[in-house]
């Protein structure tokens, strides 16, 4: 059996609304924006009222079902001991001014999440006019980019008009930096030996583990490539590999859930980390550079885990080593 390439095709949009307000939200919203968007969702298309969605026959076509609840489908070889795949989808929020009254919001669609476009922006719209928050602040929607990797792009939804979309691809990876810097931007959760991962015992072998897996099951349950490769050796390699640099702190974040009616402690690691991409570092790039738009950890669908990478010169002396 030959391994298959890391294939898991996506879309990137960006909606963009209006509030007649400054904005008044956390300053990790996800939750709130995720909450009212699957609230928006199942109120759109659920036709099987008062049934659990594991129960309910439907489970395996529904968009509210398989976009936020996305039961693993039935063989599946994965997951058996779990309720629930990766969700299609991860929420991104770009740094705007907070006294503008204009609001984005990035939604990344993964594989076959594709075809509920329709049902996610009139759930998203929705969503916006109900309010969000615990002030619900109104948002309504004006129009949706869609972005390339480049995050250059094209509208195709304005005046209540969506227009033809191209189709979830997968982006031709780039060749890998002598060195990079991934930079978190939204607080990462990782749990190692049953306890959250902390700067002081951050280690690049956990991190890649859990964005392997979570690729892993992404291809798996939403494209019809599931991906194939040496996850034991990566995993073993990757647990012998050293940051080059690591300037980690950890984020408190507390939210509340209104599904479990408590307070959830969210937090997380910021801060950046440096990994040597020569030699057999080259290996981990392509799971690396997709996980830009994957996230890692865990509560990716409300956009933590979120990272970016920047290219970073080696120190001159190790360059004279090489």
């Amino acid at each position: 059996m030959h391994p298959t390439p890391l294939t898991i095709p996506f879309n990137h949009y960006r909606f963009h609304f209006e509030t007649e307000h400054p904005v008044r939200l956390p300053a990790f919203p996800g939750s709130a924006w995720r909450g009212a968007f699957g609230h928006a969702l199942k109120k759109t298309v659920c036709v099987v009222r008062n049934t659990p969605c594991a129960q309910c026959l439907l489970k395996n076509a529904c968009a509210y079902s398989v976009v936020f609840e996305t039961p693993p489908p039935p063989g599946s070889e994965k997951m058996r001991k779990y309720n629930a795949a990766p969700h299609p989808f991860v929420l991104r929020f770009p740094r705007q001014d907070a006294i503008d009254t204009n609001y984005t919001l990035d939604m990344i669609l993964f594989g076959h999440a594709e075809r509920y476009f329709p049902y996610i922006v009139h759930a998203l719209q929705k969503a916006g006019l109900d309010g969000i928050g615990g002030h619900r602040q109104r948002f309504e929607l004006h129009h949706i980019d869609y972005l390339d990797s480049m995050e250059g792009g094209q509208t195709l939804y304005r005046e209540g008009e969506l227009q033809p979309r191209p189709p979830a691809s997968m982006p031709k990876i780039p060749d890998p930096p002598e060195s990079i810097t991934i930079l978190l931007e939204t607080p990462l959760r990782i749990k190692q030996d049953g306890k959250n991962l902390t700067p002081d015992h951050f280690n690049f072998g956990a991190f890649f583990a859990n964005l392997l897996r979570r690729q892993s099951m992404l291809s798996y349950f939403h494209t019809d490539k599931p991906l194939e490769t040496d996850f034991a050796g990566l995993t073993k390699q990757a647990s012998a590999t050293h940051c080059t640099e690591t300037k980690l702190q950890w984020h408190d974040w507390t939210r509340y859930s209104s599904r479990q009616q408590t307070e959830m402690n969210m937090g997380g690691l910021l801060g950046r980390f440096s990994l040597d991409m020569q030699g057999n570092n080259e290996a981990f790039w392509p799971y690396l550079w997709l996980g830009q738009w994957t996230h890692a950890g865990k509560a990716t669908s409300m956009g933590l885990g979120a990272y970016t990478i920047k290219p970073t010169s080696l120190p001159s002396e190790e360059k004279s080593t090489k």
